[in-house]
């Protein structure tokens, strides 16, 4: 098989990918740019100017790309550091095109070759090449403490450093969800850091980040604002437009679309769906989003407590009507969701999965059936931990607490900080919560780190070998009939073993003054500023 084999199969499976307003249909287009070879164009220097101040609504854990679990984080993230590869979006399509990488190449299924920028040097002055890449992919994939995203590198044999600028990628298998891990957005694994930075905070990296990206950072005051001015010597051209950017770190969304319309912020990295309404009626802001790939659900926690119990929790998904949580709990802008593969993943989705007879949905006499099954019998009381958090904060939890009544479990909603209710779902502290996967890419991305059984993210602690099985020899496969079967195999177990309730498919929403001008959507929860300026 040539090389140019190589490419046009990865480039086949992942073009169609995605459809029509969503992430990845243009992959054929991104890899053909990534390995057309020649020099980028000198670059013109902007003049910057202005300062954009934007509300960042909901909890930000780490500006460490390589340990945060939150989109909210990336937002900020992504305008400090770059990636291998990144995400472009024309209104139409999206490609994963070459950042740091000015190149990339295939030598065969199982090497990939990265030609990086010459000259780009991290905020601190240190040179970002083959070393410093190298550095930041063994991080992940081997660093102490563990990263949260060392299994996307897994398969990762060997970095081979052929010259300062050029590396190959040795991987043990093919392996087709490699752009996605390598783009520095939702990727993460593929977000490079300064290596003296590095060494010089350690685990405090996260309050200290140093990239290479359009943005250099200044401070973080603790529930107040993060501070980042322009870094002057950014190598994309005319970039970035702005001498200074405030991310103000707001509990309440209501209180910053009020600052939004006084003038006070320009912009809101998140809006409510309960805000919406608001906004579509203010002439004097602009607002952004769509369903992107996601899906939201209800926690159940397998490791103690009632939902130990399969049974129960199988009432608990059989009951949750989804139908009324649309309408309710999403103002009627989501929709239904039987499994986590969502719309967008048109290659992945099926269409007609309403009447497929997989996945979940409401069936009231089934959920009555599953809990005369359960061991403990009369009704069980619960405790469902709620917070003023994503998009449409705890109308979920009120919604869903009186259908559960129908099935004998007595719901005690519980409304704490934001903050808390992190530290306590990480920790396992909870017997149900409420949340949302966004961004995502790919299926295994959808399902693999957030329920493999000794996965970071798999807060449910739901265990279950042959789902991790199925997953990991998808990820080996480049053929997409061949990856959906083994999908579909692993998203059944999980609907048939409910550690959590299946609820919806969303959009999510970005909201900007009409003063902000320049702002490029990209539909994976991302708030990237290199091309805003301020009229």
């Amino acid at each position: 098989m040539t090389e140019t084999d190589h490419k046009k199969i990865l480039a086949e499976r992942l073009s169609a990918r995605f459809g029509r307003r969503a992430v990845l249909k243009g992959m054929g287009a991104g890899i053909v740019a990534a390995t057309a070879g020649g020099s980028f164009p000198s670059v013109a220097r902007a003049q910057q100017s202005g300062h954009l101040k934007i509300a960042s609504i909901k909890v930000i854990d780490t500006l460490d790309p390589h340990f945060t679990g939150f989109l909210s984080a990336i937002q900020i993230i992504n305008n400090i550091h770059n990636g291998l590869l990144k995400i472009v979006y024309d209104g139409e399509n999206v490609t994963f095109e070459p950042d740091l990488a000015e190149t990339w190449d295939l030598e065969d299924d199982k090497t990939h070759v990265f030609k990086l920028r010459e000259g780009v040097k991290f905020h601190d002055g240190t040179p970002c090449d083959a070393e410093a890449v190298k550095f930041s992919l063994l991080r992940v994939k081997e660093g102490e403490p563990k990263s949260p995203h060392a299994w996307k590198l897994a398969l990762l044999d060997e970095i081979e450093i052929v010259d300062p600028l050029t590396l190959k990628l040795h991987f043990s298998q093919p392996y087709a969800f490699l752009p996605v891990a390598l783009n520095g957005s939702t990727g993460r694994a593929g977000t490079i850091v300064s290596p003296a930075a590095v060494e010089k905070y350690g685990t405090d990296y996260g309050r200290n980040p140093v990239g290479t990206g359009p943005f250099k950072f200044v401070s973080w005051r603790e529930n107040d604002a993060i501070e980042l001015e322009a870094n002057t010597e950014y190598f994309e051209p005319d970039m970035p437009k702005l001498e200074k950017v405030t991310f103000v770190l707001m509990n309440e969304a209501s209180t910053a679309l009020a600052a939004l319309m006084s003038g006070q912020i320009d912009g809101m990295t998140d809006c409510p769906m309960q805000l919406v309404d608001q906004v579509e009626a203010f002439p004097k802001a602009n607002l952004y989003g769509e369903i992107e790939g996601n899906y939201t659900f209800l926690g159940m926690n397998c490791k103690k407590g009632p939902f130990t119990d399969m049974n129960l929790r199988k009432a608990v998904a059989w009951a949750l009507d989804r139908e009324t949580l649309v309408k309710q709990a999403y103002f009627g802008r989501a929709q239904q969701a039987y499994t986590p593969i969502s719309p967008p993943m048109t290659d992945f989705f099926d269409p007609d999965i309403a009447t497929s007879g997989r996945g979940q949905w409401f069936d009231l006499e089934k959920a009555k059936e599953f809990r005369a099954m359960a061991e403990e019998q009369g009704e069980i009381e619960v405790t469902y931990m709620m917070a003023e958090r994503g998009p449409v904060g705890t109308r979920v939890a009120q919604t869903i607490a009186p259908m559960l009544a129908k099935i004998g479990i007595k719901v005690n909603l519980e409304l704490i900080e934001p903050a808390t209710w992190v530290k306590r779902r990480n920790e396992g502290d909870f017997d149900l919560y409420d949340f949302e996967w966004v961004a995502d890419l790919d299926p295994d991305e959808t399902i693999y780190p957030e329920f493999r059984s000794d996965g970071a993210w798999n807060f449910c602690g739901w265990v279950n070998t042959e789902f991790d099985e199925l997953c990991q020899q998808a990820q080996v496969i480049l053929d997409s009939e061949g990856r959906k079967e083994l999908y579909y195999k692993a998203e059944d177990l999980l609907m048939d073993e409910a550690p959590i309730g299946i609820m919806a498919h969303m959009p999510i929403y970005k909201v900007f003054s009409d003063k902000v001008q320049g702002f490029q959507y990209i539909p994976a929860d991302l708030v990237n500023l290199h091309t805003v300026s301020l009229a």
